[in-house]
Parts: C-alpha cells; sequence; structure tokens
C-alpha cells in the first residue's frame, strides 16, 4: 500500500512543495465550484490542497467527495484540517468517515495524549493514509500554550513536548507556523528526516517562504496570500520555485 508520505513526496518532486489553504470566511458563495476551480486553475504550482473545519461544516458528503476526488484527478494530496482530538473511539470513526470522503490526511491535536495518538496513527496508517500533528501554530498568540513550561518528567515547554509525542507515534508531520523559524529550526535539528514539517502563515501572517524553508520546513501552507492576490497563479508559481529552492 502506497503511504501519503509517498504519495505527497511524489508528487512535490514535480509540483513542489505548496500546499493551498483553501481557507474562506463565510461570505464566499458556491464554495463547491469555487474550490474546484482552484484545483484546477493552481495545480500546476501545489502538491495538495487543505480544507479546514469551517468549510468542511457547509458542504455536503457529496460535494466533498467531489472536491477530493477532482484534486486526486491532478495528483494532488488532500489533507482534512479538523485539529482532531477526542477519545480513541470517536477518532477512530472519525477517520473512518474522513477516508470514506476521498481525504488522504487528517491534522490532530496531540493535546489527546500519547496512547490515543500512537492508536490514532497505527489505524489511519492500515488504510494508506497520514496524520499530522499539530506542534506550534502561527499565530501570535500561539506563544500563550505551546510556548507553556510544562513539567513532565522535566521542564520543557508545551511545543517540545508535542514534537516528543510525534516522535513517539510515528506521526507523519507536525505542523509549526512559518512566524517562528527558530522552532521550526529546532524541530528540524532534533527530528531529522523521521517528520516532515508543514508551515502555515506564509505571507499574510508575516512569514517567509525563503527564510522557513531554510530552517527546516518541508511543506509551505499558503492560503490567504495566494487566493486574495490580484494573480493567484503568479504568487503560486513564485512560491512554488521557492519550495525548489530558486
Amino acid at each position: 500500500m502506497v503511504t501519503f508520505q509517498t504519495r505527497l513526496s511524489q508528487i512535490s518532486k514535480i509540483n513542489g512543495k505548496v500546499i493551498l489553504a483553501n481557507d474562506y470566511d463565510r461570505s464566499v458563495k458556491n464554495l463547491e465550484t469555487k474550490t474546484i476551480q482552484n484545483i484546477k486553475q493552481l495545480h500546476p504550482f501545489l502538491c495538495g490542497i487543505k480544507l479546514n473545519f469551517h468549510l468542511l461544516l457547509p458542504l455536503s458528503a457529496k460535494a466533498i467527495l467531489k472536491i477530493n476526488n477532482t484534486a486526486h484527478r491532478y495528483g494532488l494530496q488532500t489533507i482534512a484540517d479538523i485539529k482532531l482530538n477526542d477519545i480513541g473511539n470517536t477518532n477512530r470513526v472519525t477517520t473512518e468517515h474522513l477516508w470514506n470522503l476521498g481525504f488522504d490526511a487528517v491534522i490532530a491535536n496531540p493535546i489527546m495524549g500519547l496512547d490515543s495518538l500512537k492508536n490514532l496513527v497505527k489505524s489511519s496508517h492500515k488504510s494508506g493514509k497520514g496524520v499530522i500533528t499539530l506542534c506550534h501554530m502561527s499565530a501570535p498568540e500561539a506563544r500563550l500554550s505551546y510556548d507553556m513550561e510544562i513539567k513532565m518528567g522535566r521542564k520543557q515547554q508545551l511545543y517540545q513536548l508535542f514534537l516528543n509525542w510525534a516522535l513517539a507515534a510515528k506521526v507523519d508531520g507536525i505542523v509549526v507556523g512559518a512566524t517562528f523559524p527558530k522552532i521550526i529550526q529546532y524541530c528540524s535539528k532534533k527530528a531529522g528526516k523521521n517528520l516532515k514539517i508543514f508551515s502555515p502563515g506564509v505571507g499574510t501572517q508575516g512569514g517567509n517562504a525563503n527564510e522557513v524553508i531554510s530552517s527546516g520546513t518541508d511543506y509551505l501552507i499558503v492560503g490567504r496570500t495566494i487566493l486574495n492576490s490580484k494573480n493567484p497563479s503568479s504568487v503560486a508559481k513564485e512560491l512554488q520555485l521557492q519550495s525548489f529552492g530558486k
């Protein structure tokens, strides 16, 4: 069975390492049509597309499946960004639904605990699907929680614990905001080749693509910087080139 990591790696060698965060506010009409248009227009510059929780809720199962099938026709991987965090049975049932809807991976919150996270990864990998966990988010206020000092055997910050759990559970990747390049560098150095780093926050939130790539980011997650630009294809192409190190 081909794994999520392998599928994503294969398309990224051709299309670069930009994942479109298809993030709109509630004012957008014809969300399904708009999302499919984005895939068709931007797919040459993308390796994947991420759909956030608030955009999944108004869509029907039929619409979500159509979006995922369209992405797959263009070789893209799809990620359900629901920050999953619950007891084991709920996590399992939730991911079963997501896989039936055509998603390739889910973003989860490791606050669920290490044992639950291990079980989530195990069940997802059996289906050839991926799990990406939060490590440190991109918003400025993220410091209030992810930088919090905790004591779990030894004093450490919360994001360091989440990194350790990600490694122990053998997740496919972690989310570290592009606005925190030093933390990306720390995670990259400690994780080595065992984890892929996915970084949202480039552009609109202040993150610099070149800086985070040189710090160790593997994949750029970019939404408003592309979607709100006058020429989305041009911006996506520039980010694609940066993801190739050009």
